[in-house]
This record gives C-alpha cells, sequence and structure tokens, in this order.
C-alpha cells in the first residue's frame, strides 16, 4: 500500500497560476512563492467583497482515538467530489503546526487520494506564516522585558507578566523557565514560559482579524502583564502593535494551494482546538466565500471543541453561519467507544458499536441545538460490515441526520460523491436555522457552565479560588460580554482523557481563566490542558529523512 507521501509525490501538480484562474483570481492579485504556492493579495477582497456569499458547510467529528477519524480527508474529498458534479467548490482549511508533524498526531494535509499538495511544503514551512506569527509573537516578549530593563516607565510587575514566549515545536523543558540570568546587562531575571505558537493569543488575533486595520486594533488590546497596581498593560502602551502588525503583513493574506485533483484549496491560519479556537482564518473563509458557490471547512478535533468553538467564537466574531455540518465518523471509533481494543477493531462486533454509537449520538444532538442540518458521514473502512454499516444508518436517521458513506482515502473525489449527493440535498431542502449557544449578555461563569452542561454533558462546574478571582478581574475590566474558549482534552466529552463513549452527571473543574482581551475571548483551562505539548518517546521524526536527490521520505 502506498503511503500519502508517496500518493502525493506522484500527483502532476498544475502550476498554481493556472489554480488561481480556475478560481477566478486575475494574475495581478496572485503573489507566487515559487510554482505551486502563492499568496492571494488583500487588494483583490476589494473587487469580490459584494459577490453574494457562498454555502458554507463546516465538517467536523466524533472524538478523535488511536484508529484516525480522517476528517481532513472528507474535508478535501467531498470539495473534489463537488467539482466533479460541476460545481465551483473550494476547500478552507488550517496551517499544519510543526509540533505534531514531528511529535505524534502527523499532518493536516489530508490522507490517500485526498489531499493538498504540495503536501511536505504545507506541512513543513509552507509560506512562513507561522514562523512569522513566532517572531511577533516574541517581539512583544522581548520588548516588554526591554521595556522593564531600560527604566520601567510603566510600573510593570516582573511578577505578573503574562505573555509567554512561543515555539512551533513540540519541548516540555520550555514549559516553564527563568529568563534574564548572567547580571544585569542580561535583564531582570524572572520567571518565565513557552507555548506552542498555534496556543499563541497572536494566533488567535491573526485568524479573527477581518483586514490589517483590525488586526493591529486586535494587536495593540494584548494584555501583556499588569503594574504593581494591578492596572493591565498592553501592547499598544508597549508600542508594540505596529512593528507585530508589520511583521504579519505579507502572512495575513490567505494561501492558494490545490488538491490531488486540482480543485482550490485555501490554507491559512492553524490555532488547535484543544488550547485554541480550533478554525482557519476568518479572512481565507471570507475570501472563499465570495469566490465559490460552495465552501468546505474543517473545525479541529471532535465536535465538542473545533465545532464549538467554530459556532460560539468564528461565526459570532465574523458575521458569518453554516449552512450545513458534515460529522465525520468511523465504524472503528464507534467500536472503540464501545471499550474495544484499537488491535481487534477491524472484527466484526455490532453490539460494542451500539454501545460505543453513544458518543457519535451526542455529536449529532450537539449541532442539532445550533439549528444546523447535520450530514453524518461514514468514513469507509476496508473491515466494516453491512451490519455494521446498517445499524448505524438507521440510527442516525433515526436521529434526524442524514447518512453518507465516504471513500474519498481510497478514491478520492468519485469516492465522495455519494456525500456530495447528500450535502446538496440538504442545502436544497434543509435551511440552516443557525444560532449560537448562549448570549453574549450572559456572564463568563454562565457561558462556561451553558458549554461545559449542553456540549459536554456535564453535572456541575466548579472553579478553583483563582479562576474565581479572575471571574471578578474579568467583570471590573468590562470583558464580561466576551465568548470563552474552553481548553480541554479532545479525547473525551468530559476533562478526562480516559472516559470515553457518553459520560454524563460528571463533575469539571476550571482550574485557571485566561483574558485575551487582543483575541476578544477568554480561556478557560479544564483538567491538565498544555499549551506546551511534549514529544512522545518514539517522535515522528525519527522517521523522517531525505534523499541524496533531495526527496523527502518518512513524512506519513
Amino acid at each position: 500500500m502506498k503511503t500519502d507521501l508517496q500518493i502525493a509525490q506522484e500527483c502532476i501538480m498544475e502550476p498554481i497560476t493556472a489554480i488561481a484562474a480556475k478560481a477566478g483570481i486575475p494574475e495581478e492579485f496572485v503573489e507566487c512563492y515559487g510554482k505551486y504556492k502563492a499568496k492571494i493579495s488583500d487588494k483583490y477582497y476589494n473587487q469580490i467583497k459584494n459577490n453574494p456569499d457562498a454555502k458554507l458547510i463546516l465538517v467536523t467529528a466524533v472524538n478523535p482515538t488511536p484508529a484516525g477519524e480522517g476528517k481532513t480527508t472528507v474535508t478535501i474529498g467531498l470539495t473534489q467530489a463537488l467539482q466533479k458534479f460541476g460545481k465551483n467548490a473550494i476547500t478552507c482549511l488550517r496551517e499544519p503546526s510543526l509540533g505534531p508533524c514531528m511529535g505524534v498526531k502527523g499532518g493536516a494535509a489530508g490522507g490517500g487520494y485526498a489531499q493538498v499538495v504540495p503536501m511536505e511544503d504545507i506541512n513543513l514551512h509552507f509560506t512562513g506564516d507561522l514562523h512569522a506569527i513566532t517572531t511577533a509573537n516574541n517581539l512583544l516578549a522581548s520588548m516588554v522585558d526591554n521595556h522593564i530593563q531600560q527604566g520601567n516607565e510603566l510600573n510593570i510587575d516582573p511578577r505578573k507578566i503574562t505573555w509567554k514566549r512561543a515555539v512551533d515545536l513540540n519541548d516540555r523543558q520550555l514549559r516553564s523557565v527563568i529568563s534574564g540570568l548572567g547580571g544585569k546587562v542580561n535583564g531582570v531575571p524572572r520567571e518565565d514560559a513557552f507555548q506552542i505558537t498555534v496556543a499563541s493569543e497572536i494566533m488567535a488575533i491573526f485568524c479573527l482579524a477581518n483586514d490589517l486595520k483590525h488586526l493591529k486594533e486586535m494587536l495593540g488590546q494584548i494584555i501583556i502583564g499588569y503594574t504593581y497596581n494591578d492596572e493591565p498593560v498592553t501592547a499598544k502602551q508597549i508600542g508594540a502593535d505596529g512593528a507585530m502588525t508589520v511583521l504579519l503583513k505579507d502572512a495575513l493574506q490567505p494561501n492558494l494551494v490545490q488538491t490531488l485533483e486540482h480543485t482550490p484549496a485555501i490554507i491559512h491560519g492553524g490555532p488547535f482546538a484543544n488550547i485554541a479556537h480550533g478554525c482557519n482564518s476568518v479572512r481565507a473563509t471570507k475570501f472563499a466565500m465570495k469566490m465559490a458557490d460552495y465552501v468546505v471547512t474543517e473545525a479541529g478535533f471532535g465536535a465538542d471543541l473545533g465545532a464549538e468553538k467554530f459556532f460560539d467564537i468564528k461565526c459570532r466574531k465574523a458575521g458569518i453561519q453554516p449552512d450545513a455540518v458534515v460529522l465525520v465518523a468511523t465504524i472503528r471509533a464507534m467500536k472503540y467507544n464501545g471499550g474495544i481494543a484499537k488491535a481487534d477493531l477491524s472484527n466484526e462486533n455490532v453490539e460494542a458499536l451500539k454501545k460505543g454509537f453513544v458518543n457519535l449520538e451526542k455529536h449529532i444532538e450537539n449541532i442539532q441545538k445550533y439549528g444546523v442540518p447535520v450530514v453524518v458521514t461514514l468514513n469507509h473502512f476496508v473491515a466494516d460490515t453491512d451490519a455494521e454499516v446498517a445499524f448505524v444508518k438507521e440510527r442516525c436517521e433515526a436521529l434526524g441526520a442524514t447518512f453518507a458513506i465516504a471513500r474519498v482515502w481510497a478514491e478520492g473525489g468519485e469516492g465522495g460523491q455519494a456525500l456530495a449527493e447528500k450535502v446538496l440535498e440538504t442545502l436544497e431542502t434543509k435551511e440552516s436555522q443557525f444560532h449560537t449557544l448562549y448570549d453574549d449578555n450572559l456572564t463568563i461563569q454562565q457561558k462556561i457552565n451553558c458549554v461545559c452542561k449542553e456540549i459536554y454533558g456535564a453535572g456541575n462546574v466548579s472553579f478553583s479560588a483563582a479562576a474565581k478571582k479572575t471571574l471578578v478581574q474579568i467583570e471590573q475590566l468590562g470583558f464580561g460580554h466576551f465568548p470563552v474558549c474552553i481548553a480541554k482534552t479532545q479525547y473525551s466529552l468530559s476533562d478526562d482523557p480516559k472516559v470515553l463513549g457518553r459520560p454524563e452527571g460528571f463533575e469539571v473543574t476550571v482550574k485557571e481563566l485566561r483574558i485575551s482581551a487582543g483575541a476578544g475571548f477568554i480561556v478557560a483551562m479544564l483538567g491538565d490542558v498544555m499549551t506546551m505539548p511534549g514529544l512522545p518517546k518514539k517522535p515522528a521524526a525519527l522517521n523522517i529523512d531525505i534523499d541524496d536527490d533531495g526527496n523527502i521520505i518518512g513524512l506519513f
């Protein structure tokens, strides 16, 4: 069997100028990064901003399992299938982080015959967006410390600096550090920390900014820490907002690539969904919605994380709404949730499937709470039996969801036609009545309770003493109207990664609240969620190499 990398390397790509022409982008608005990648000029949006909006299709999934669900693969395959029906379709994806690429999860370019290419470039440095975000993050950090070193005019308390440095790699050694050692000339010694770039507030701002002006305003509102009198200090007060915007100017322009079947694909921005809001940039989505008739996008991890944040953060802030949701599931994932070991998932077991179906059931019910039509797609594996498929189809339809099978990994767009038919039928016959889960006027505590109880199934939400103190501070600073971005494990509906299926009535504890004043949301930390992951015992980097001819090997 060919690897994803081998399949991608066999693709004869079209020049990116041809893909841009297919998408209707005039040549003067295409800024090429080599032959197969390009940035779409911001100036192009002014020409298309009055075009009608495309139908927006969100692809999400059940909670991830070790067997893999293939959400990105289905997103790409569905777009390719829509193209085969003669539809003007574009896919919008997040940019991969080097952390999981070199760690354990792998890339984010799809798989099999439903991939975006050039796959190696996309999964590695791509057009440098993540490096620009990292640099902007660390520029602010260095300017904060320099301000203190040069006299501390703003009276910043070094013990109350909340801004962390960033690097786009998994490195547990940097979770907690001491910086500024080595004498007076090297700065003021203090406790410091790093987080992975995709968890940086800069990434969230980058993905929620409407344009360059909006980006600068949001960057300026970042709270970097507090004074000795507990007054917040912002990036604008430090004077970093202008230079940070300059560093992000080119990065803010969406990236254009292609699928294996030469469908246009926009890949831009990449916050994780377990520790951030998990959606590609608003800029990219708005571009695509003016360029195409159908836009297929994804949200990270399971629907309890990515889809909830897509609805309650991205849609709320961007003024967009989905017309349909495709919920990806696998027989294997449901059997895993039913208690079957990974090694035995290929064996027929309808009883385990019935037991584990409750996880999918909860995700269907959650999406329906937002008033959006749901199409459940079974990402097909060869070991799936007719009895197992029939059971899932019957149960999904009984819950009011449309059902389709996708074979896009093995067959590309051809294998996604059954799904595309159901999606098109849903768009024509079922009108989206989209609404957010909670009102802006609720308190932060009420919003967190709402998500935890309605989406996760919690029975009680408790707050640590530190979190309660921050709740008071949030109200005092006037941020009570912000939406909430909950950071928790992706592996369970609860805050315990070992609890599978559909737990109910459990208690969750909000350990910490973080104010992302620039991004405009409050981060609630549930459980032991690391914003700087570590490498596994055998990181993926051990398998990645390059031959004497410059060909990359071992990259998935």
